[in-house]
């Protein structure tokens, strides 16, 4: 068991740094908040999913704290050395791109290393891609699951997209611009056609939303070249689909006789059983079903 006071008092500070995950903005850099600035400030070191993306971010606010590169490709190698400083007292915070460190990136890995070696972990909350859009779509926002990014192989694409097809909260996916026409296609193939918000350039200038069906969306991609990152918001399984569903899955013992209904049962059960349950099937009483299959 794990058990982090992020805050405790000087006297009890431990030898270890602390790893502080700091959002940075996602477009507008009036986003940046007065928190992360400090921070960024204060820290021995900046660990970066892309160093020179975020050396813009820090000329602009003035910050001199020394930046060091930590992402998908050499995680490996630097992800160890930054536990050791932490280890070793030096304070460090983690930033992505854009946006919360730790979501849909490689600083998952490192939190879960820092939590094993004891290492606090402290978010320095702001922007997100994924909740920004969420609460324009237009769709529920009490429930939702994020996905994130499908992968790359059509065949593992279709096994995750089953998966949350009986979801009925509101579903998240990122997606890059050459990759949504196909993406939609496949939505709409293995979800049907459902409400959907597609909102890209988050806080920018060209900030869009398109709000509509999926087949509407197909429609506008024809004939709008895609451009820029994309937040997808689908809307769950409704109520009508869940009835279709459940009609559906009552269909295979409609066309059989009520014998034959009886008979599918007894393979696995014995044949009061089986009548007990061919009588829950149809709604109907037990005696009614007896009557029946013993004229």
């Amino acid at each position: 068991m794990n058990i982090q006071k992020s805050f405790i008092g000087a006297s009890q500070e431990q030898q270890a740094g602390k790893l502080y995950l700091v959002a940075t903005p996602i477009g507008n850099l009036e986003d940046m908040t007065m928190r992360a600035i400090r921070t960024l400030q204060e820290v021995d070191l900046i660990a970066a999913e892309d160093t020179r993306q975020t050396r813009k971010l820090l000329t602009h606010f003035d910050i001199k704290t020394k930046c060091v590169s930590y992402h998908e490709h050499n995680k490996e190698a630097s992800g160890p050395e930054l536990i050791k400083l932490l280890l070793e007292g030096n304070n460090i915070a983690l930033v992505s791109d854009a946006g919360m460190p730790a979501i849909s990136d490689p600083g998952e890995d490192i939190v879960k290393e820092a939590i094993t070696n004891e290492i606090s972990v402290i978010p320095i909350p702001g922007a997100n891609a994924a909740l920004s859009a969420l609460i324009m779509s237009g769709l529920p926002t009490d429930r939702f699951s994020f996905i994130g990014f499908l992968p790359r192989d059509k065949k593992a694409i279709l096994q995750l997209l089953e998966k949350y097809s009986l979801y009925t909260e509101t579903l998240i996916l990122y997606e890059s611009p050459h990759r949504i026409r196909k993406t939609l296609a496949i939505l709409l193939e293995v979800w049907g056609n459902r409400k959907v918000a597609i909102v890209r350039e988050l806080t920018k200038r060209h900030e869009e939303a398109l709000r509509g069906t999926l087949m509407e969306c197909i429609d506008w991609f024809e004939e709008h070249q895609p451009m820029g990152e994309f937040c997808m918001l689908i809307e769950g399984l409704d109520q009508e689909g869940i009835k279709q569903l459940e009609d559906a899955a009552n269909e295979w013992w409609q066309k059989l006789t009520l014998e034959q209904h009886v008979e599918h049962y007894e393979v696995s059960m014995s044949r009061k059983d089986a009548m007990k349950q061919v009588a829950g099937d149809r709604g109907v009483s037990k005696r009614d079903v007896y009557n029946e299959v013993n004229r």
